[in-house]
């Protein structure tokens, strides 16, 4: 079975090189699989490109936006199991096989890394885990769910599971969109994952950010509502 890894990447370059050595292409390879990593770059200026493309990565180059760059990532992908993750080296890499491994039983559809089950010290500042704590509850009550991170930027899911869901996000709510999606739709699980303390500047502006997920789960609650 072919798996995808897939990167969104603007100016990681002090983290890149790390990050890819900890996929464990290795593991993945004796288990019977046949990964390739895709990394998709919204318009990079320190080299990230050059050392995705250095370690063997596949490169596209999308427009800037988080949710754009996954979107395209999502069409290029030739894996039947896509696994998505930053580059900037918070995530636990090491634990694909794992994470990979739900799926292959056939009985899951989608795997979301729950950053909170294991965080390491000074990950996320109180700012940060203010807003998770308050974006996931409003998750959880507009949608009847009952998740612990809806703000995971590591899933792991069937490639076909994307033609029942729908995913319009251009920015950083693809991340919630993506898991609502999943957990409303798809056969769904939350994975007891770690979260490290990232590499190099962070793109996260907590406030305005903030607001635009809330904005974007309070009209993507109307909208559901409005269609049944």
């Amino acid at each position: 079975m072919r798996i995808t890894i897939i990167m969104p990447c603007l100016n990681e370059a002090k983290a890149l090189n790390k990050t890819i050595r900890e996929i464990p292409f290795d593991t993945l390879n004796d288990a019977g699989y046949e990964a390739e990593l895709l990394v998709i770059d919204g318009g990079s200026s320190d080299g990230s490109v050059d050392i995705a493309r250095s370690r063997g990565a596949r490169v596209l180059v999308s427009e800037r936006g988080y949710g754009r760059q996954y979107r395209l990532g999502f069409k290029h992908a030739r894996g039947e199991i896509i696994v998505a993750a930053d580059a900037d080296g918070t995530y636990p890499l090491s634990d694909i096989p794992r994470v990979v491994g739900l799926l292959d039983t056939g009985i899951l559809d989608f795997v979301s890394v729950n950053r909170f089950s294991n965080m390491s010290p000074g990950a996320m500042n109180i700012t940060r885990r203010t807003g998770n704590f308050i974006l996931t509850q409003v998750t959880n009550l507009l949608f009847g769910l009952n998740i612990k991170d809806s703000q995971s930027g590591m899933w792991a899911f069937r490639k076909d599971a994307l033609r029942k869901i729908t995913l319009t996000s251009s920015g950083m709510s693809l991340a919630q969109e993506i898991i609502i999606e999943a957990f409303k739709k798809l056969k769904a699980v939350e994975f007891p994952g770690t979260y490290k303390p990232r590499v190099g500047e962070s793109k996260l502006k907590p406030l305005r950010h903030g607001w635009q997920n809330l904005s974007f789960l309070i009209k993507k609650w109307r909208k559901d509502r409005s269609s049944k």
